[in-house]
């Protein structure tokens, strides 16, 4: 990073909220993307993955509301994974006009790689920001997906 880049980067927020947490997350995500990378995955596209390892197979509205994101976003986020193998999307068992996600062999694969790249990252940021702290920030990201927000 240059002296000029560095400079911008290193500007405070302000007050506002939002910009402070979008500059983290976009900083924090380009750490997660360099090491997922390596296995061929983006950050958002390895949750997804995990999720679906940890929990099976679910429908596109469960995943979408899991990862805080709206079912147009999700969608657009599954048709990589769907046309790279790595997951299945079938009609609901249960409501036929909902549709189930699941991994596919090759998904279950590249998620095992891909925990591999995610548990380095773990271990880096944890180490340079501390165990504590990234507990603390994690909690308190929790906390503020989980207000009530009114919107206009």
């Amino acid at each position: 990073m240059d002296t000029t880049t560095q400079a911008i980067a290193a500007e405070p927020t302000g007050r506002c909220n939002n910009t402070a947490v979008r500059k983290a997350a976009r900083h924090l995500t380009r750490f997660y993307d360099a090491h997922l990378s390596r296995v061929g995955l983006r950050g958002t596209q390895y949750a997804i993955l995990n999720l679906l390892a940890q929990h099976g197979p679910t429908t596109m509205a469960a995943l979408a509301a899991r990862l805080t994101m709206d079912r147009a976003t999700m969608g657009h986020n599954l048709r990589p994974l769907e046309r790279d193998g790595l997951i299945t999307i079938r009609v609901g068992q249960v409501d036929r006009r909902e549709r189930e996600v699941g991994l596919s062999e090759l998904g279950e694969q590249r998620e095992r790689e891909g925990r591999t790249e995610w548990n380095a990252a773990q271990i880096l940021f944890e180490a340079e920001f501390g165990v504590e702290d990234a507990l603390a920030m994690r909690r308190i990201m929790g906390r503020i997906t989980r207000l009530e927000i009114p919107e206009l």
